[in-house]
């Protein structure tokens, strides 16, 4: 971490935020971290992605630009060192969606409809250059996570047997149509009531976009794994972005619930996967919520045959059961 540091205000040395005082802001699942640059009542973002631990900024970059000049509220790039792994970038506050609703309650539906109408926005314009697809074949071996972390022990022709239908459900609503951010949810949204229309919403974590499905991020946004959204509120924001796209309501559900179930079976085994393999145990305090949305997604019709095959296959996140993972969790990282 010092070594990183003194990298760091070498880099602000080449920028016009030398000498700026530089505070930890926050950390996330990958190895990125974020710091706060506060210069003269003035501040930035100091994205810090060290190359060796397999982080890369250029996409990123890419992406913000993509997204900046479609009128989206991305932060705008004030330097960059690719090499290093380091981005200065504008500061769009503190105000997170997760944040700023349990102080303001009321404006929860104010702030879903934002979110939502920036997918709308999004969604008409056409895809940058060169980005790969989120495929079915890719989904369903990410959904196997949950069969390789959350569930280690499941029986091999069972978890042969829900790939193969997650694998067919997935290839059934196959899209790749539009650019999907794949962690749009309220912790990765600012509310920018200052600016206008869908400028109001901060985007921040895209940099794993990829091409997909116009349900997937819709998904990302309504079965939130780090805060419950209204249930009447999700079905209202579904059908609101169905109106304003004219997408067939029926095909969109079930897509919308197909790509919700590969979602939260990656997210169990992901969060299963930081503890365990990272020592970061309070992921597992989340799994409950995503089994619940798991749950919801497998009650559509579209999902009948992968039902029973997850549930016969996944353990139910009991006390017990969650207890046993968090004291099998790795040693706490020292970085």
């Amino acid at each position: 971490m010092a070594d990183r540091i003194t990298l760091a205000r070498t880099f602000l040395q080449g920028t016009d935020w030398a000498g700026a005082d530089i505070a930890m802001l926050a950390g996330d699942a990958s190895n990125r971290r974020y710091l706060r640059i506060t210069r003269d009542g003035e501040t930035a973002v100091l994205m810090d992605a060290p190359a060796e631990r397999g982080e890369d900024v250029r996409p990123f970059v890419a992406i913000a630009h993509h997204l900046t000049d479609m009128g989206l509220s991305a932060p705008r790039i004030l330097a960059k060192d690719a090499n290093q792994g380091f981005l200065l970038l504008e500061d769009l506050g503190d105000d997170l969606f997760a944040r700023i609703i349990p102080r303001q309650p009321q404006i929860e539906p104010q702030l879903y409809r934002a979110a939502t109408d920036v997918l709308v926005h999004l969604h008409t314009h056409p895809l940058p250059v060169d980005l790969s697809t989120y495929d079915p074949a890719m989904m369903a071996d990410k959904a196997a996570l949950a069969f390789e972390w959350y569930a280690g022990d499941a029986d091999s022709v069972r978890r042969a047997a829900a790939h193969a239908a997650i694998l067919a459900a997935l290839a059934n609503h196959a899209d790749d149509s539009v650019l999907i951010q794949r962690d749009y949810h309220a912790e990765n949204l600012l509310w920018l009531p200052e600016r206008s229309g869908v400028a109001r919403v901060g985007l921040l974590d895209f940099q794993d976009a990829m091409r997909g499905h116009r349900a997937y991020d819709l998904v990302s946004l309504l079965q939130d794994a780090r805060r419950d959204v209204p249930a009447a509120l999700a079905t209202e924001m579904l059908n609101h972005y169905i109106d304003r796209t004219g997408q067939n309501a029926a095909a969109f559900n079930a897509a919308y619930h197909v790509l919700g179930a590969q979602r939260n079976l990656r997210i169990l085994g992901v969060f299963a996967r930081l503890c365990l393999r990272d020592g970061k145990v309070h992921y597992v305090d989340l799994i409950p919520r995503v089994w619940a949305h798991l749950m919801h997604d497998l009650a559509h019709p579209a999902l009948a045959n992968l039902m029973p095959l997850i549930t016969d296959t996944l353990p139910t996140p009991t006390d017990d059961f969650l207890k046993d993972m968090k004291n099998r969790c790795a040693p706490p990282p020292t970085h």
